[in-house]
């Protein structure tokens, strides 16, 4: 095994930075300390990291834990744009059982990071939104392709930002995204004209909202319509984040403070 520990302990040595992905106790003791610098990434500092980057979501596949990881750490300014790591995670079992060598600018920045970290919502309510649209994009409407627009977060700025195209299904209920039957319903409505309302605790508002920001001073990619429009200046105008499903293109993107952020095709998620 000399020439394997060698190895490892060349690659280590070489890297900027050593991400470990929930690590355990002992694990982190045993590698912190070193002159390389050490960052965990997970849902919470239950070792009491020196250098932490919260995950808010238990990414199952290894590629985007990576990304998330590295867009956190460069975002708080923990490590180089340009910096060579080696990230150590569980993928068969809890404690560390792979070993990946990455440069942090490896990876174009997703926008992940920013909406999940940095939105008012909570990230569990954009990760279920975000299936959902998601979901309408690989299997549209009855087989028919679909547009849809949630917008989350900031919900009573958003409701005075906008009116009701028909009656609410959704007034005076409590039901919330996530939940498997009303996710039916989210996609049954989604045939319908205007936005989805929901709460940054994930609760249904509304459905059927004309949003009337103005979109003057908005800029959004040449090709993209009135239903990205408004996405993006009601997330201009408040601090709700939007998600999109496109009709014509069938990609989803998201929008925070005016600007797209994350673009992604449905059948590649």
């Amino acid at each position: 095994m000399t020439g394997l520990d060698d190895f490892l302990d060349g690659l280590v040595a070489e890297a900027d930075a050593v991400f470990l992905f929930s690590p355990g106790r002992s694990e982190y003791e045993a590698i912190a300390g070193g002159e390389t610098e050490v960052v965990v990434i997970g849902p919470n500092n239950d070792i009491d990291a020196d250098v932490f980057v919260e995950l808010p979501l238990e990414f199952e596949d290894l590629r985007d834990r990576v990304r998330f990881g590295v867009e956190g750490a460069v975002e708080n300014g923990h490590v180089e744009e340009d910096a060579d790591l080696v990230c150590l995670a569980g993928v068969f079992q809890d404690d560390s059982d792979t070993v990946t060598s990455v440069r942090a600018d490896q990876f174009d920045k997703s926008g992940v990071y920013d909406l999940f970290a940095n939105s008012r919502a909570e990230p569990s309510v954009i990760r279920n939104v975000l299936e959902v649209a998601v979901e309408l994009g690989k299997k549209g409407q009855k087989g028919k392709p679909v547009g849809a627009l949630f917008v989350v977060g900031d919900a009573g700025k958003v409701m005075n930002k906008s009116r009701p195209l028909s009656y609410n299904p959704f007034e005076k209920s409590h039901v919330h995204v996530g939940d498997p039957i009303v996710n039916v319903m989210l996609k049954e409505f989604s045939r319908l004209d205007g936005a989805f309302v929901i709460s940054d605790s994930g609760k249904i508002v509304s459905a059927y909202r004309y949003l009337e920001p103005s979109a003057e001073g908005v800029d959004i990619p040449k090709g993209l319509g009135a239903r990205h429009m408004a996405a993006g200046a009601i997330t201009r105008d408040t601090n709700a984040i939007a998600i999109v499903l496109s009709e014509s293109d069938g990609l989803v993107r998201a929008f925070k403070t005016g600007e797209l952020i994350l673009e992604l095709d449905p059948e590649a998620y």
